[in-house]
């Protein structure tokens, strides 16, 4: 179906992000009567959330711009356990000052995407430790474990998975799926949620959760799942060659956010504008179809809507205005990372991994045999190269993306 009657489904589909949905009429009616309060959760593993989480956020966001009710729900309980879905090792376990550690780290995030408050359509945090740190073993057992069948879960991809490549799976992992169903059964008694979204390989988590709300409460239940959101070369969204980008901007600088944006791939200009900006759907038509030279000015305008969204409007400015600095009119950029030197001079190894742009000596020698390592846009060809500290800024950079400044320090 995709004459859809409701705004819900209608934005949904037309942005792209409708992979499954477990009652695509029932949802779309529901939604073109009532508020419908959905909901995403997100385990706290670090201490920010990072680009391959991003979709999950804007289908919140989309929620609340559809006149519907986004929950947020931290997983502060099922980040005890692990999620197996996608993943070939058990993670590691955190404890609970680790967690609510990263709880309050990540919060900042989703004030960005959403508005929070008391309203109706207003969105709300939850901390699904609320209700699973108090379940007592033997009867969630026997009244919530006794709806899942060993022979179903085996079925499961995050399970299927694991065995296949023959990983451990342990029993505490192959816990997670029932309490994340019991979420949405807690969610649904306690904030009407109807709704629960998320990535493809929620599916079965999802699906879960609504039959045993309609065994136990009888409730009606709805879920709907994105697409794997993969880049045009194949590789995982949220993932560059140097590691997450990150979401936070203790994590990684708007700056660097912006250059990830920027340097999308041509052929998926017009899939992340409408996954992740709100920039109109007859601009994006005009903007993708952009050939050659002039498809970099809509990569531009890509990073600043998405950079806005996640940083702001003023840090969007000041990261294009650097960028524009320092590759098109060769300038040093007032926004790029500095590294202050207190020394008459410091080594380029040392420069290299003070500045964060390698994380080891050995790293950086190797940046350097490579020919990627750069002083005011000279190539260094000498790991032992020793850089004098003067009272102007030098330029330093590795590879093609990233760039800084040495400083003498005051």
């Amino acid at each position: 179906m995709t004459n859809y009657e409701s705004d819900l489904l209608r934005l949904m589909n037309d942005r792209g992000y409708i992979h499954q949905l477990t009652d695509a009429d029932g949802l779309d009616q529901l939604a073109t009567k009532t508020i419908i309060p959905g909901y995403v959760g997100f385990d706290a593993t670090a201490t920010s959330l990072h680009v391959g989480n991003l979709v999950q956020i804007m289908l919140l966001r989309r929620l609340q711009q559809a006149g519907h009710k986004p929950i947020v729900v931290m997983g502060g309980g099922t980040t005890k356990v692990g999620d197996p879905s996608g993943k070939d090792e058990v993670r590691k376990l955190l404890d609970n000052d680790g967690i609510n550690a990263n709880i309050a780290s990540i919060k900042s995030s989703f004030e960005r995407f959403l508005t929070f408050g008391d309203g109706p359509t207003d969105a709300i945090m939850v901390n699904n430790a609320d209700w699973l740190d108090s379940l007592e073993y033997i009867p969630f057992l026997r009244d919530v474990g006794r709806h899942f069948t060993i022979n179903r879960m085996l079925t499961f991809d995050s399970v299927k998975l694991r065995l296949d490549r023959e990983q451990p799976l342990t029993f505490l992992e192959f816990n997670y799926m029932i309490l994340q169903a019991y979420d949405f059964l807690e969610l649904s008694r306690q904030h009407a949620c109807r709704l629960q979204l998320g990535g493809s390989d929620q599916w079965g988590n999802i699906v879960n959760g609504i039959e045993l709300g309609r065994r136990i409460d009888g409730a009606e239940l709805y879920g709907l799942t994105t697409p794997l959101i993969t880049k045009a070369d194949g590789s995982k969204m949220g993932k560059s060659v140097d590691g997450a980008i990150w979401l936070n901007e203790d994590r990684l600088s708007p700056y660097d956010y912006w250059q990830f944006w920027r340097n999308t791939d041509d052929r998926d200009v017009g899939k992340f504008m409408r996954l992740f900006t709100d920039i109109d759907l007859a601009e994006i038509a005009r903007l993708e179809a952009l050939e050659g030279a002039d498809i970099n000015e809509a990569k531009k305008i890509l990073a600043d809507a998405a950079t806005a969204m996640a940083h702001g409007t003023e840090a969007a400015n000041k990261a294009a205005i650097t960028a524009q600095k320092t590759f098109e009119q060769g300038q040093s950029g007032g926004d790029l990372p500095v590294l202050e030197v207190a020394d008459e001079q410091i080594s380029m190894l040392n420069a290299l991994v003070s500045i964060g742009f390698c994380a080891s000596k050995g790293e950086a020698k190797r940046m350097i045999a490579g020919g990627g390592a750069r002083l005011d846009d000279e190539p260094v060809q000498d790991a032992g190269t020793m850089i004098a500290i003067r009272d102007t800024d030098i330029k330093i950079s590795a590879g093609k993306k990233k760039h800084g400044l040495l400083r003498r320090a005051a």
